[in-house]
């Protein structure tokens, strides 16, 4: 039996921050207000590696922070993040999350699981791109219920264009 993905939300973001949550077939448009975050690991643009493990902390972080338990990084799902990450980046996909069914379906391969997620985001023209997505998702209703969700595993990945624009992908996973 086929798990059961949860409502998809997608969310434009204006200008500098475009974010998305998607947990199934739904979709919704939602105006995001971002709001100030305490957020302590802070990462300039860097290493897109150094970037991906900023994303998993500050999510670690903010789960702390409302007391609930960390996310494991798991290679499986950060290698879709990325792929899903630079499709966006390089055009040959929309900002959206076209193709994530696919993308679970694949990590299914390798991780049986009861329930996933996806967070998407989009910036550019920040001192600290990881922070701008991270608290952008914080401060989304479908974000932050994805980011809070009870999930055990995540994956991140994060792909640059020449035009110097960041996108973030970030998948949750149960497993069963």
């Amino acid at each position: 039996m086929k798990p059961q993905l949860n409502p998809k939300i997608t969310l434009p973001v204006l200008a500098a921050l475009a974010a998305a949550s998607c947990t199934g077939a739904i979709s919704s448009n939602i105006p995001v207000k971002v709001a100030p975050v305490a957020l302590p690991v802070a990462v300039a643009q860097g290493s897109i590696a150094d970037m991906e493990q900023a994303v998993h902390q500050q999510v670690n972080q903010y789960r702390a922070q409302k007391g609930l338990p960390p996310l494991s990084l798991n290679q499986t799902i950060s290698q879709q993040c990325r792929e899903h990450s630079q499709n966006m980046a390089n055009g040959s996909v929309p900002f959206s999350h076209d193709g994530f069914e696919a993308r679970v379906d694949a990590i299914a391969e390798e991780i049986t699981y009861g329930s996933a997620a996806e967070n998407v985001a989009y910036n550019y023209g920040h001192a600290d791109p990881v922070r701008q997505a991270v608290t952008g998702w914080i401060g989304s209703d479908g974000h932050r219920k994805n980011m809070e969700g009870d999930f055990d595993l995540t994956g991140v990945g994060i792909a640059k264009n020449a035009k110097g624009e960041y996108y973030f992908t970030q998948i949750f996973i149960k497993r069963r």
